[in-house]
């Protein structure tokens, strides 16, 4: 893995997230009321839903188009929603976020 550094942990409030634009497509970091953080495509597969303005409960996601929920940790779909998103490493360390930059690209353009 080749990690980088894409900012502080402070940046993203607690139960939020934020987006990182990469020349590959935007990416959804978010952080639990734990401290965690985790990566994901910021597109729900079902209306194309923005996952980066829905609600962090836990270790999901809950998209706020349809209310479709995901886990941040393994990317499916929770419930009797179908579907998955893209997850991506991510880890905290001396309070900046790392991103395995390996996985970026090689993923597909958004």
């Amino acid at each position: 893995m080749s990690w980088i550094d894409i900012g502080s942990i402070d940046d993203i409030p607690v139960c939020g997230a934020r987006v990182v634009k990469t020349v590959h497509g935007c990416v959804a970091v978010f952080r639990t009321d734990e401290n965690e953080v985790f990566a994901t495509s910021d597109r729900c597969p079902h209306k194309n839903g923005p996952l980066s303005e829905g609600i962090v409960h836990g270790k999901k996601i809950t998209c706020p188009l349809h209310n479709w929920v995901f886990s941040l940790e393994t990317g499916e779909a929770q419930g009797a929603d179908v579907g998955q998103i893209a997850t991506y490493a991510a880890r905290v360390e001396d309070g900046r976020i790392l991103m395995d930059s390996d996985q970026l690209m090689k993923r597909t353009a958004a």
